[in-house]
Order: C-alpha cells, then structure tokens, then sequence
C-alpha cells in the first residue's frame, strides 16, 4: 500500500463542458412552426366558387396533408431531441502528462499501458456508445430503451471519471509523486484526521478491505465543510454515488 502513495499526488479533476447543438434545434421548431396548414388549400378552393365534387378532392387533399404533416411533425420532433443528445462533446481517453514508464519501479510501465491504453480506453468506448442508445431511445420515448442504458452509462461513464481522476493523483517522483500534501490541504487534512500518516493509514484499511473491484477515496464533503473518506463499489462515481468532491483516489483494481 506505500507504493500506491509513493506515486500519487493531490489534483482536483473537472468535468468536460457538455455543449447543446441549441442553434439547429431552434432552427428546427422554427421551420415546423412556420409550416403552411394545408387547411388553406380548402379555402381557396371554396373562395372560387368550385363544384361540390372540386370542394370533396380538396377535403381529401387536406386529409392526406394533415396526415403527412403529423408524421413530419412527429419526424421534426424526433430529429431535435437527437440533434440536442447527440450534441455532447464524445468521451476520449485523457492523454497522460507523464511516460508510462516514469512511475518505475513503483509502478510498472506495462501495467500503465495496459491499464490507461486498454482498460481505460474500454469504458470510454462503451460509454460513448451508451450514450448514443440513449439518445435513441429518448427520442423514440422508448422507456425500456432508457432504462435499459442507464447500468452500461453509470460502471463506464464512472469508470471514465475515475481513472481520468486517478492519472491526475499520479506522478514521478520528479514532479512531485510522493511528496506529502502542503499548504490549506495539508492543514485540512491534519484537523480532520489528526495527522496525514492517521489519514493514509484508514484509507489504506477502508481501500484494502474493498471486495472485487472498487475504489477508496478522499473526498471533500459541501455540507459539512469536511473532508471524508469513502470507498466505492466497481466503478461507481463518488460524487454521484455520495456527494463527496473526489481529490484523491486509489484504484482497487491497481
């Protein structure tokens, strides 16, 4: 367990912008509000004077038309909810701001290969294309379809935040890795925990004690002003799952 914090320095992660196409969904309901009611045809057909056998193609004209503009209706509709969940900005897999090889020998560099360029990048892919069977089934108003999508977004989209988190609590010795916090959050850390060595100590126990896959964390808790720690089940974010703001986390699988 002091190999992992010999690695590891404090970095709070944002969150990617998610960024609405609002412009094309405007332009959008503005060309279905501006549509010509076929209802018009019938007037003008009935302003001329025209036969009575005239007036019943209108009426059928009409029908067919009004028929036609709900279901283009309904097809508009549909588009701007896909044009408005497809908009978000895809997931991509966070470049590394250090070799693979830097952490030695504390940290393999194969096993951050594999672990960022293969097991990262996975949950990438899986949640963007979660997403996308979401964006579909919203726009179909497909419930099942919805439901069904939110298991596959919650373990990658968390596995995404996670690790894009844990790269960022990472670095060589020469940049820092290792080094014990300073400044407010050291103090922070020693009036909540008694001591940063009492601090890594419980995570340590609550991380190891994890089952299967998991991780231990070091949040910040809003309403209390605190900092806490907290473990997590497979890849369950921690500020969605408890609220906590995550500031350091240590990866089970790792």
């Amino acid at each position: 367990e002091s190999r992992l914090f010999q690695a590891q320095k404090v970095h709070h992660a944002s969150t990617p912008p998610v960024r609405y196409a609002s412009k094309n969904i405007l332009r959008v309901e503005n060309i279905l509000r501006c549509r010509r009611r076929p209802h018009h045809l019938l007037a003008e057909q009935l302003q001329t004077g025209c036969s009575l056998a005239a007036t019943r193609a209108a009426l059928h004209v009409v029908a067919a038309e009004s028929h036609n503009t709900r279901a283009k209706t309904h097809d508009t509709h549909r588009t701007a909810r896909l044009l408005q969940a497809h908009a978000r900005t895809k997931a991509t897999l966070p470049a590394l701001g250090y070799e693979y090889s830097a952490l030695e020998p504390v940290i393999s560099g194969t096993i951050m290969e594999l672990h960022h360029s293969k097991h990262h990048n996975t949950y990438v892919t899986n949640f963007n294309a979660a997403t996308e069977k979401l964006a579909t089934a919203v726009a179909d108003d497909d419930v099942t379809g919805i439901v069904a999508a939110q298991a596959a977004i919650k373990f990658n989209g968390g596995g995404h935040l996670n690790h894009s988190i844990f790269w960022q609590n990472l670095a060589p010795q020469s940049e820092g890795g290792g080094a014990p916090p300073t400044g407010a959050l050291s103090t922070k850390i020693d009036a909540d925990f008694g001591s940063f060595d009492a601090m890594k100590t419980k995570l340590s126990q609550m991380t190891v004690a994890v089952q299967g896959s998991g991780w231990g964390w070091l949040g910040y808790n809003k309403a209390t002003d605190a900092l806490q720690l907290a473990t997590c089940a497979n890849q369950d974010p921690l500020e969605a799952t408890t609220g906590l703001v995550p500031i350091f986390g240590i990866d089970v699988w790792e």
